[in-house]
Parts: C-alpha cells; sequence; structure tokens
C-alpha cells in the first residue's frame, strides 16, 4: 500500500504497530490536499474497516472525521481514505497540556463530543471504544475532532463476546459480560467518563466543572443502566443546564 500511495503523493506519516491492526498514513496530494490512509493488516482489522464504513454513512457531523472513499488491495483488503485533521490525541502527554487550557475552551470541547453523539443517537447507533484516544485537539484553532470510531455499530445489541473492545476507564459495567444488553444508555456512560475525564483539571479530585455537572456526571456513570440518563438527548440538556 506504502508504495502505491507514494504514487499518488507524499507519504510525510505512517503509523505502525497499533493495536487495531492496522498501518495508517499521512498522504499530501499534489493538488495540496491531505488524506490519512487506513490499511487493514489482519482480518479482524478488515472487519473493523468495515464497520466503520457503516458507521459513517449513516451518520454525519463536523465533529466526526468521515470516510471518504476506499481502496480495493490485492489480498482483498480495503484501505480506508479520510480527510486529514491536524491535532493531537488526547490519549497521552497532550491530554495535560489540555487541562491547563481555559475552562471555556475545554467546555467547548466537550459540547463538540455531544453535539456528535446526538447526531449517533438520532442515527440508531451506539458507541464503542470511545476514549480519550478518540479525541483529536488542535491548539492551534482550538478544535475537536473524533477520530477511529471504528467500532460503534447499531444498538441495542446483546454482547455476544466476552467484553466489548475499549479502555476501561470509558467502559461501562456491561461492556464487560457476555450476554448484557449495550444501549443508547452504555454511551451515555462513555460521555459521561468523557466529560470527566476531560474536566479532572489533572487530579481526580480537581474538579473544575460546577457542582451540578459533577451530579449530572455521576448520574450519566452509575452502575445500573436503569439509573443513567435514557439517552444522549437527556444528558446533554442536563449537563447543559447545570452550566
Amino acid at each position: 500500500m506504502e508504495s502505491y500511495l507514494r504514487t499518488l503523493g507524499e507519504v510525510f506519516r505512517s503509523f505502525r504497530g497499533q493495536d487495531s491492526g492496522c498501518v495508517s498514513y499521512g498522504v499530501q496530494l499534489p493538488d495540496g490536499e491531505r488524506r490519512f490512509v487506513k490499511e487493514p493488516t489482519t482480518a479482524p482489522a478488515q472487519a473493523s474497516l468495515d464497520r466503520a464504513w457503516t458507521f459513517h454513512q449513516a451518520v454525519r457531523h463536523p465533529a466526526i472525521v468521515p470516510q471518504l472513499h476506499r481502496i480495493p488491495m490485492p489480498n482483498g483488503r480495503t484501505a480506508t481514505v479520510m480527510p486529514w485533521r491536524p491535532g493531537e490525541s488526547l490519549y497521552g502527554p497532550a491530554r495535560a497540556r489540555f487541562r491547563t487550557l481555559p475552562l471555556a475552551s475545554v467546555l467547548r470541547a466537550i459540547d463538540r463530543v455531544l453535539d456528535a453523539h446526538l447526531a449517533v443517537e438520532a442515527a440508531g447507533m451506539v458507541a464503542v471504544d470511545l476514549y480519550d484516544g478518540a479525541f483529536l485537539y488542535d491548539f492551534s484553532s482550538d478544535t475537536l475532532h473524533l477520530i477511529d470510531l471504528d467500532e460503534y455499530r447499531p444498538g441495542p445489541f446483546v454482547l455476544q463476546d466476552d467484553r466489548l473492545p475499549g479502555s476501561a476507564r470509558f467502559m461501562a459495567p456491561e461492556e464487560w459480560h457476555r450476554g448484557a444488553l449495550i444501549d443508547i444508555r452504555t454511551t451515555v456512560y462513555a460521555l459521561g467518563r468523557t466529560a470527566h475525564v476531560l474536566l479532572e483539571g489533572g487530579d481526580r479530585r480537581a474538579w473544575r466543572g460546577t457542582a451540578g455537572q459533577l451530579t449530572v456526571v455521576e448520574r450519566a456513570t452509575r452502575a445500573e443502566l436503569g439509573e443513567r440518563f435514557a439517552g444522549v438527548r437527556e444528558f446533554t440538556d442536563a449537563w447543559r443546564a447545570a452550566a
């Protein structure tokens, strides 16, 4: 794939050794446009990219980096092409820098995540494997984008595996149990964890939001599905009211 991409333009970045089973490339085309290309190297990685293609056909939002088209490969697999977005993943050192931003910038970023998930909810999809590695933040433009939403899928569904993929810091209790119901309230849990992680201020005790917002987060992340908000809209309305 890399040799083929070099016939199209300059490969200026490569990302190897990813847990996803994909090798990814940043490619600058002759017209100056930049693209991000994901090449699956395993059958599970291909299945994930196929799932992502279905998701991106159903959900469109300015915060969600879309899949533009796919490239058939000689081995029968299919690479995915997306627009390149500048920024740094908030999974890692950039998260500490993000937490030093003015509170208004952090709240705008959280609002953008919530707005995107209102579109996810409207499309009948649920979040799977949402964590801070999916948050690409451009410090120069003060803009957050969502990337690598490859495990999002139609819901509700019953978990057929021992657990769902994801970061333990963001996963709801039901995501760890075969036979559990996964629905939009599972997404609410992940969004509650998102708000909490981004507003911690670098210390779990150093909450930067309001007391009302903390109460909203605590309800969103309750262990029992039925004790959370019923959906993303209800959670988002409560979050904004508490601001």
